[in-house]
């Protein structure tokens, strides 16, 4: 079996029960090397095989694959497998050679970024919607001209930006672009290695975006997130599923 595992976003105690286990059982780890903690290797057995990742590519990768075709595999990926982690390729190589998989889910650095600065993502009658997603550099060909950053920010809803922070003033000029619902005062958080010993959060907008992620420095492991439910007030109604008015199969409205 192949274990596809989330790691989590960096702290030891936000993997998951089943991240723990899938790593005890492991024969072989392949691991993100420059993005997941080298402690979270503790919860192997002294035996097992351990595969630095940062520097291999796909074929490397499934070369691991095909040489432990018996063993308890774990491909340890940073936060959460289904996201921004390049496993849909391997899945498909384990596919067609018929080699049976899994998914282990990870906490996301979306989920530990908005968890640091205290917010929820979704407000009633702020946004219902969350979108994730990047801006487009040097995988430009990756991205659909119908998903570009310009395109999307005309929704105004939450945006979690993922693999960002390389080119500030091109992401502040999208997320501004004469499309966009947001406007220079709409709140923002940038988060750098959250839960990791060395996390940063700091708050801003959009009209400081640019400035703010130049102070910082950081151009990598960077989660920001853009919307009017970042800001730091009173939600203007409460949720609809715990209003007296609001009735539902378990509780008559009152």
């Amino acid at each position: 079996m192949i274990s596809f595992v989330g790691a989590g976003p960096g702290a030891e105690d936000l993997i998951t029960l089943r991240a723990a286990d899938r790593l005890a059982r492991a024969d072989v780890v392949i691991w993100a090397g420059s993005l997941v903690p080298a402690s979270l290797l503790d919860r192997c057995r002294p035996e097992a095989v351990r595969l630095d990742s940062s520097a291999m590519t796909l074929d490397d990768v499934t070369a691991a694959f095909a040489a432990h075709p018996d063993a308890a595999i774990v491909r340890l990926h940073s936060g959460d497998p289904t996201v921004y982690s390049a496993v849909a390729e391997q899945i498909d190589w384990c596919r067609a050679r018929g080699r049976a998989y899994e998914i282990v889910p990870g906490v996301s650095s979306v989920a530990a970024t908005a968890a640091a600065a205290g917010r929820e993502l979704t407000v009633p009658g702020v946004t219902q919607t969350v979108i994730l997603t990047r801006l487009a550099r040097r995988t430009t060909a990756s991205v659909p001209e119908h998903e570009s950053l310009a395109a999307l920010a005309s929704q105004g809803a939450t945006i979690a930006l993922y693999l960002s922070a390389g080119d500030p003033e091109a992401l502040q000029a999208e997320l501004l672009s004469d499309r966009s619902a947001y406007t220079p005062a709409t709140p923002v958080v940038i988060g750098y290695r959250v839960s990791w010993p060395e996390e940063i959060v700091r708050r801003s907008t959009l009209g400081s975006l640019a400035d703010d992620l130049g102070r910082l420095g950081m151009r990598t492991s960077v989660m920001i997130l853009v919307g009017d439910a970042l800001a730091d007030t009173e939600v203007p109604a409460v949720s609809h599923v715990y209003s007296p008015d609001f009735g539902h199969a378990f509780r008559p409205a009152r």
